[in-house]
């Protein structure tokens, strides 16, 4: 197998192979509106939350920290994929691909770790509410935000490290963008131990979902027994619980299709499987905490009004 190795500087992405010069513009119009939605209201989401002091609390720091993560990941796709589409040539350099898996998929593992530590705060906030304060002070809070950011980016270099590693013995990819699974599917060796890791890092970050479950069993318990605990559970963790469970079906989704994916499925149905997570949180995430949280909501009507009177004076 190894007679067969080439040192590939690209590769080629298949997924917009079918795509026809109609569908072209309706695709490239409906990605770059998608896009637009995405850098809108989680742009507007950081901002209200940067500008308005009372907002400054580890609930609206960790939701901010979520935002921030969105407009990281999805930068990785989006400006790549719109070009492709108008491209007849869609390929990608040997370098640019790994740092698109990197990006990505640190993207996806720092959304479960983002809300797993949301998960924990807001336990501290209604099982323990008169030590809150003393439980989460500035230095847990950076220091909580600092895991959720650096402990995915090291667990997608050492993947990305060991993908690198790899002999190839192909170039196409049959995906709208690099990923690490279609990346070791080219490899003239084995991958065992590419494998091995990959799923530790997948299991860990299901350990953080079975965190976060057991969190919400105590937090269950504890919002029955006052009506201000059931109050507060709606207010912020119905909201929490909807974005988690998206994140983590359109994950799985993604993950399980890419490595047990029938080759009978329609290009285009694909091609949904895989950009999904990239679609759909990085929308609903913010929406859903701005329309459910309260204070969230509040404060972003009011810096709309403010910019408004601030037009009208000029």
């Amino acid at each position: 197998m190894m007679n067969n190795a080439t040192v590939f500087t690209e590769f080629s992405l298949s997924g917009l192979k079918d795509i026809t010069t109609k569908n072209r513009v309706i695709l490239f119009s409906l990605t770059l509106l998608c896009y637009s939605v995405i850098l809108l209201v989680n742009v507007a989401l950081i901002m209200t939350i940067i500008l308005d002091e009372k907002l400054h609390k580890p609930m609206y720091i960790f939701l901010c920290n979520l935002c921030i993560n969105s407009l990281y990941g999805t930068a990785a796709f989006y400006p790549k994929f719109l070009f492709d589409i108008l491209s007849d040539t869609h390929v990608i350099s040997y370098i640019g691909c790994l740092l698109q898996v990197f990006i990505i998929y640190s993207y996806a593992s720092c959304d479960f770790s983002v809300l797993t530590v949301m998960a924990y705060d807001r336990y501290v906030a209604i099982c323990r509410p008169l030590e809150y304060h003393s439980v989460m002070t500035r230095h847990r809070v950076a220091f909580l935000v600092g895991f959720s950011r650096l402990v995915p980016l090291l667990c997608q270099a050492i993947v990305v490290t060991m993908t690198s590693k790899l002999t190839l013995c192909g170039s196409q990819i049959e995906k709208l963008y690099c990923d690490n699974w279609s990346i070791l599917k080219l490899s003239c060796n084995s991958t065992t131990a590419n494998n091995i890791v990959g799923f530790i890092v997948i299991f860990f970050y299901l350990g953080h979902n079975l965190f976060t479950m057991c969190s919400y069993v105590q937090l269950v318990k504890c919002a029955l027994q006052s009506r201000e605990g059931r109050k507060k559970f709606l207010q912020t963790c119905v909201p929490h619980l909807l974005c988690l469970l998206n994140a983590t079906v359109a994950l799985l989704f993604d993950l399980m299709y890419a490595r047990y994916g029938s080759a009978s499925v329609t290009q285009s149905v694909k091609n949904f499987m895989a950009v999904q997570f990239l679609m759909i949180p990085p929308i609903l995430n913010p929406v859903v905490y701005g329309l459910k949280l309260t204070q969230v909501r509040y404060s972003l009507l009011n810096l709309c009004r403010c910019n408004k009177q601030v037009k009208g004076l000029n």
